[in-house]
């Protein structure tokens, strides 16, 4: 009799189990794309200097993000941190064939923009229960702004040198537009973020 129990109690807990494991399993989608949240995408773009390249880059996330400042600010940085590997990636490559300095140099600033980033990604990550407003919120967001601020200007120390320092021609040239684009979405990730900061300000 008790091992009757026993079989019956084991064959009911590995029920539960299963049935646990297979909810647990469903991912469920992400809403629908409404007009409502492509419009704050957009109102939102408009506030930095590039709203094209902005609007395009984070509509995709606009089910996600919903009307939600927060959100917003995490994947801005998050899609500009994204750019920046490509960009390094690419520098990377393009050092060990080269011997110029200013492409050496170029790396070790795109290599210091991303930490930046990352930096201020986990700072934003941290901040999901922070009321706007309060003053642990208000350093916080000083922090993602100066790091997103001083990301933009180690990109803009590449370019620089490149400009300066290499000689004309296609790698020149490619170069200069790839770190041109990386700073393009640095740029427009650290307006969604000022944005966000002076809204809880």
């Amino acid at each position: 009799m008790a091992r009757q129990l026993y079989t019956s109690a084991f064959l009911h807990f590995a029920s539960l189990l299963f049935i646990f494991r297979t909810i647990s399993a469903v991912r469920f989608p992400p809403g629908p794309t409404t007009t409502y949240d492509l419009d704050f995408i957009r109102t939102s773009c408009n506030a930095t200097l590039y709203p094209d390249v902005c609007f395009t880059s984070l509509a995709g996330y606009a089910s996600s993000v919903q009307y939600n400042p927060a959100r917003l600010a995490r994947v801005a940085v998050g899609v500009s941190l994204s750019r920046a590997k490509h960009t390094a990636t690419y520098l990377s490559k393009l050092s060990r064939a080269s011997a110029s300095a200013a492409v050496h140099d170029c790396v070790s600033n795109v290599g210091d923009a991303m930490e930046k980033m990352r930096g201020s990604l986990r700072q934003l990550r941290e901040m999901n229960h922070r009321r706007p407003g309060a003053p642990t919120f208000r350093f916080q967001m000083s922090n993602v702004q100066t790091w997103m601020s001083a990301a933009l200007t180690d990109e803009e120390t590449c370019t620089d040198g490149i400009t300066e320092e290499m000689e004309e021609g296609e790698t020149k040239t490619a170069v200069c537009e790839k770190v041109a684009d990386v700073k393009r979405f640095t740029s427009n990730a650290l307006a969604i973020v000022n944005t966000y900061a002076n809204s809880g300000a």
